[in-house]
């Protein structure tokens, strides 16, 4: 499949036990491979399936897992809610609709930073998801801490199982993984305010020699928008070595029939006002 790479590091094997997702009478087989596909993109893996035999094995489920079939051959079957959840002391319940029942209500994200800091701690936790058709019944819901959901269109609320479990899951693997994932990969550490001062002089003066100041009036804002322009690229040490050898052959120009060349370097207008 396009994005899947298994010689990549597998972050379940490096996260912390990420929450159970608990299927609550899933009615179609696709469904549940659905899940699955969407619980091994976000390195879950604890499928629990309530009341519904033969869903996780069957060839429907198998090919909308998407080759997340080792989440539907961990998958254990339950013949209740409560037996699904024994092991579990926080609960959350998904549902599109109020049930008239004092409970908290979070928002994915929040119920991610949730979870993510009760597992933290070594303890284990539940999402319930229910039937497709119907969700979870109020009985059911009561025996979660928490309910959840999710911030949708109210005119037409309902979700896809997968989708559920996906939006879920991604709120999950952010918390989890905190900014580490999304970091930029650092391969030089930040320039220092003496080198960014270097680039600068460095720039300025060749600019100067070239005439791009034109305006002695506009001259200083021209400066201040060009260093303000530099700053916002946060540059590293490598990015300002970088930068001074593009001027440095900016300045010096290509060889030819005179020697050395000085390159002409054009004002540009957009520089002039920020």
């Amino acid at each position: 499949m396009a994005g899947t790479d298994r010689t990549k590091i597998d972050l379940a094997a490096t996260l912390p036990a990420g929450p159970a997702v608990v299927l609550v009478e899933p009615q179609l087989a696709e469904n549940v491979g659905s899940v699955a596909r969407a619980m091994a993109n976000f390195a879950l893996a604890d499928l629990r399936v309530v009341r519904a035999p033969g869903r996780t094995e069957a060839q429907g489920a198998r090919t909308f897992a998407a080759g997340a079939h080792h989440v539907l051959e961990a998958a254990r079957h339950f013949d209740s809610v409560p037996d699904a959840v024994a092991d579990c002391s926080l609960v959350l319940a998904t549902t599109a609709r109020g049930r008239g029942q004092a409970k908290p209500v979070d928002a994915p994200d929040a119920a991610a930073r949730l979870l993510a800091g009760h597992m933290a701690s070594g303890e284990k936790a539940a999402i319930l998801f229910g039937r497709e058709r119907t969700g979870l019944e109020n009985d059911e819901i009561a025996l979660s801490h928490r309910v959840v959901t999710f911030p949708v269109n109210p005119a037409y609320a309902s979700l896809n199982l997968g989708q559920a479990v996906l939006l879920m899951g991604y709120e999950w693997f952010k918390a989890a993984t905190a900014a580490e994932v999304f970091a930029m990969p650092t391969r030089s550490p930040p320039g220092t305010h003496a080198e960014l001062v270097s680039l600068f002089a460095h720039l300025e003066g060749e600019l100067e020699e070239a005439g791009f100041f034109r305006s002695t009036a506009k001259r200083a804002s021209m400066v201040r928008n060009l260093r303000n322009m530099i700053h916002r690229m946060e540059p590293t040490k490598q990015d300002l070595r970088t930068l001074h050898g593009i001027v440095a052959a900016l300045v010096e120009g290509r060889p030819g029939p005179q020697g050395r060349g000085r390159t002409v370097l054009k004002p540009l207008r957009d520089v002039e006002e920020d």
